[in-house]
């Protein structure tokens, strides 16, 4: 669908406000210049968390703020904050923003557009004229992928009071370069406290990352939820032998037992349609020789729902089919729980406000989950929050070739316009 192709419906009473639109085509352009900064062969984009190429694309994005006539705020975390200002600058600004740091294989568009269609919608208000009570910002999160820095969504979870400061600080790369060396080594250690900033409502615009929205020709993903996980380790310890000498009957084997509890979690995954997930992602062998009986597995395990009355559920079906390997087996194993989130429901204000200005505009849309976190998990702690979701081309993300249309991402940014102005209030028009 293009973004222009259907008659645009009512969303204020002003008929100037209703027609506005985002100039697609420079949204697309300001994202292939971003990608441009540590791209790769393949077509997608390298740019870790306080490098010198993540440096880079800050600079660049803050350069484009200054552009446009915002204000720049960073904190001690890096986090930047880009301000258009409202007439009652008073008030706590309506926000949105997402990631600029990327996967190692990473793509042009997790993150970035959620960023740059920010950046649009200022771009799109000056070049109108219009002025809105409250202030409007964009916000860009340090170290939201924790593809070199743990924990993940860095930034916004210390702005949330989710971990200190100094936790993040003190967190090292695989080289041992500390978090707060680095962000002093790139120029991003800012004076304002992390959280000492008002929000007054968040709205995110994000790639879906999986393929829902295309499978279903569906262009707005009005994100309502996000699923919540936990994370468990898993090891299963037998006893390792010959694999020829020893019976069938008389083996330990660690494997087989570690193949039987996995595909369990799948099984009990599908008994929670449709929002239940269950993934195990790695393995270990021990001691992984061809001819040896595994005498140890340790494997991971990844549940989530969308509820934490049905991650509970399914937290309980899994120590069931441990008990019942044990039992089977005699073997030990042990269930150790790395890290957990709960279901993250979203403002049923703010997801309004998205489904109306996808209707208003006649975009099709649908309500969607999120499967992946995002640095909106953090912002709905603080204040009214919700996402919006375009399609990814067949649901590819953290990856180097992830794909979006230019018409899906100019119909989210216009969404996100929509819905933004609808929370700030437009109160007349500048000079220009």
């Amino acid at each position: 669908m293009n973004a222009r192709e259907n008659s645009p419906q009512p969303t204020t009473a002003d008929p100037t406000i209703r027609q506005l639109r985002v100039d697609g085509r420079r949204l697309w352009n300001s994202l292939m210049a971003l990608a441009k900064i540590g791209a790769t062969p393949k077509g997608g984009v390298c740019r870790l968390a306080l490098t010198d190429l993540d440096r880079q694309g800050r600079d660049l994005v803050v350069g484009w703020a200054r552009e446009a006539g915002l204000t720049v705020t960073i904190d001690r975390i890096g986090n930047g904050f880009l301000r258009r200002a409202g007439r009652n600058d008073a008030l706590p600004p309506i926000v949105t923003g997402s990631h600029i740091d990327t996967q190692p294989t990473g793509g042009k568009f997790d993150g970035n557009y959620g960023v740059l269609a920010g950046l649009e919608v200022m771009r799109t208000l000056n070049d109108a004229g219009i002025e809105t009570e409250a202030p409007l910002e964009v916000a860009f999160w340090t170290n939201e992928e924790g593809s070199r820095f743990v924990p993940v969504m860095m930034g916004s979870g210390v702005f949330a009071g989710a971990f200190s400061l100094d936790h993040a600080y003190a967190a090292t790369d695989v080289e041992g370069r500390s978090v707060r060396d680095e962000l002093a080594r790139i120029g991003y250690v800012g004076d304002q406290t992390p959280g000492d900033h008002p929000i007054g409502a968040y709205f995110e615009a994000h790639i879906e990352q999986g393929p829902v929205l295309e499978d279903a020709g569906v262009t707005i993903g009005v994100v309502d939820a996000v699923l919540g996980l936990n994370w468990y380790d898993c090891t299963v310890t037998g006893m390792e032998a010959h694999a020829g000498p020893t019976p069938m009957a008389l083996r330990r084997d660690a494997l087989q037992a570690a193949t039987g509890i996995m595909q369990q979690v799948i099984a009990i995954a599908d008994r929670y349609p449709p929002y239940g997930r269950g993934t195990v992602g790695m393995v270990q062998v021990f001691p992984n020789s061809r001819n040896v009986i595994p005498g140890q597995v340790t494997f991971s395990i990844d549940l989530r729902n969308v509820s934490g009355e049905l991650l509970e559920r399914m937290e309980a079906d899994l120590h069931a089919v441990l008990d019942d390997v044990r039992r089977d087996t005699g073997l030990a194993i042990d269930l150790r729980k790395v890290s957990s989130f709960a279901p993250c429901p979203f403002d049923v204000t703010c997801v309004s406000a998205v489904r109306q200005a996808a209707q208003a505009l006649g975009y099709s849309q649908m309500d969607a989950v999120s499967g992946a976190g995002h640095d909106a998990v953090y912002m709905a702690r603080l204040a009214p929050t919700s996402m919006i979701f375009v399609p990814c081309k067949d649901g590819i993300s953290h990856n180097e070739i992830e794909d979006a249309k230019p018409e899906h991402l100019e119909a989210g940014c216009n969404v996100l316009l929509h819905a933004m102005l609808g929370h700030a209030k437009v109160v007349g028009r500048r000079d220009r």
